[in-house]
């Protein structure tokens, strides 16, 4: 097993769209479900999306539903999160972490990465 590397955070204004990648260098990833995390400083991780290994099947959390896109390149060992109409006033650490299979809680996620940070602001 390794660590997840994300990337393509940054400075978004509001309405504006991100996104973002993560692998684990070394690691297939086709056989694992696949989730998208964030925090904010201070408060709990909170699960954004995941996507399944075995049908593709897809989640989001409420907050994001209709703004966030969950996908998968198996080929190239990477799953994206395609953000649109960013919320204003909210800067987190998106971070990738690995799962048998989406719908079950954070502590059942291992590989988990460093995280890159989204900043939404004008």
């Amino acid at each position: 097993q390794g660590q997840f590397v994300e990337s393509g955070g940054g400075l978004v204004q509001p309405g504006g769209s991100l996104s973002l990648s993560c692998t684990v260098p070394g690691f297939t990833l086709d056989s694992l479900a696949i989730g998208w995390f964030r925090q904010v400083p201070g408060k709990e991780r909170e699960g954004v999306s995941c996507i399944n290994s075995s049908d593709g099947s897809t989640y989001y959390a409420d907050s994001v539903k209709g703004r966030f896109t969950i996908s998968r390149d198996n080929a190239k060992n990477t799953v994206y999160v395609q953000m649109n109409n960013l919320k204003p006033g909210v800067t987190a650490v998106y971070s990738c972490a690995a799962s048998k299979r989406c719908g079950v809680g954070v502590p059942h996620f291992w590989m988990w990465g460093q995280g890159t940070q989204v900043t939404v602001s004008s």
